[in-house]
């Protein structure tokens, strides 16, 4: 399946290509922006790896991430999307859509994040026939958290995904 494209008032949410890498790979090498996703900057092997996973998703499942631009500039802002990612968390979230965005730190506190998950939410809801998902949130990533309670996500427990305390929520 083809990404589709979604425009909201500010953003247009697209697929990744090739020629995101140089991008993506900036965001995800920025301390600040993966402090609470997995605790450390990424390679640029890694960051490539998740592109590759971000395509499968798409082909395979019919959903996933989306990149997500400024749509007045094409300015690169980060990503989000939904997703199936076999999670070895106890107990398993296997078989839920995962939700899941990422901001460059220049994009955060600006409303994109909200923005965008309001139309990849939106686009679920379409999609699948429900608004059924879940997410994951470091309990120390207060904006995200924030941000999901605005999302209409409750907590749903506390788990341990790689050594480390997570907040699982659902809607």
């Amino acid at each position: 399946m083809a990404t589709p494209v979604i425009e909201t008032q500010r953003l247009r949410l697209r697929g990744h290509g090739r020629e995101d890498f140089a991008a993506c790979a900036a965001m995800w090498a920025e301390e600040g922006v993966t402090r609470f996703i997995g605790g450390h900057p990424l390679t640029e092997e890694e960051t490539w790896a998740r592109m590759l996973r971000y395509a499968g998703h798409w082909a395979l499942l019919g959903f996933g991430y989306w990149v997500v631009e400024e749509k007045a500039t094409g300015r690169f802002l980060g990503e989000a999307g939904l997703a199936e990612l076999h999670r070895a968390i106890t107990p398993s979230i296997a078989g839920r859509r995962e939700a899941g965005w990422v901001f460059a730190a220049a994009s955060q506190g600006k409303g994109y994040a909200g923005e965008a998950m309001r139309a990849v939410l939106a686009w679920g809801e379409q999609r699948f026939g429900d608004g059924r998902s879940v997410c994951i949130i470091a309990p120390g990533n207060l904006a995200s958290l924030k941000l999901a309670n605005r999302l209409g996500y409750v907590e749903e427990r506390r788990s341990i995904f790689h050594g480390q305390e997570t907040v699982v929520l659902g809607r």
